[in-house]
């Protein structure tokens, strides 16, 4: 069973807003969403650990996204606000176990996740 389940994404004109929300059920005490368009790298927007809250956000997003996460339901939202064309991507969440917080930031900035979801897009038009 895929211990991440991804929902949200879209098309919207630029300017516009989109939340994406991620429902684990694995051990993913460490979470974060990444982007990658066609022949680039996966690109992380943002590393949280529960209990602690965001430990990154990515330069080129940190003025215009927020996440947070749901201890309840396990889910971890993204919220993307003014939206640009260039904002245009697959964008995936993952997750993995991490004693602490160091770690989880160093697994997320390194792309090392144990588990990822299938991804969802997200289309900016101008």
């Amino acid at each position: 069973q895929q211990p991440l389940a991804e929902s949200g994404g879209g098309s919207v004109q630029a300017g516009g807003s989109l939340t994406l929300s991620c429902t684990t059920s694995g051990d993913t005490i460490c979470m974060g969403w990444f982007r990658q368009v066609p022949g680039k790298g996966r690109e992380a927007v943002v590393i949280h650990y529960a209990g602690a809250g965001v430990l990154y956000y990515a330069d080129s997003l940190k003025d215009r996204i927020r996440a947070s996460r749901d201890v309840g339901t396990n889910t971890l939202t993204l919220r993307l606000n003014s939206l640009q064309p260039e904002d245009t991507a697959m964008y995936y969440c993952a997750g993995d176990s991490a004693p602490d917080l160091r770690s989880c930031h160093t697994k997320g900035t390194s792309r090392e996740f144990r588990y990822w979801g299938q991804g969802t897009q997200v289309t900016v038009s101008s």
